[in-house]
């Protein structure tokens, strides 16, 4: 799953655009992503343990390596208020 997506930092996340548009078009593929979420939601609260999300911004395919602390309707939540939208994560690992 790593194969062309850049790694970046989560402090860069800030200054990324992200489309409306949904990236899984599978309800499957979504359903499994929403549970990858939460369970990386109470890694992150429970144990501080770090997860790589795979995600699309409105240029390309990336990965940050971040603890999640939150998962709200639409948003991935990571420290320092930082968030993802939800429709634009791929996978979580």
């Amino acid at each position: 799953m790593t194969t062309n997506f850049q790694t970046i930092e989560k402090e860069h996340i800030r200054c990324l655009k992200f489309p409306n548009t949904e990236v899984l078009q599978d309800k499957d593929a979504r359903l499994q992503r929403n549970i990858e979420l939460f369970r990386a939601q109470s890694l992150g609260n429970l144990e501080h343990s770090k997860i790589k999300i795979f995600f699309e911004d409105d240029e390309s395919q990336k990965m940050v390596e971040t603890t999640v602390w939150a998962v709200t309707d639409n948003r991935v939540v990571l420290k320092q208020g930082l968030g993802i939208p939800i429709n634009r994560i791929l996978k979580s690992l």
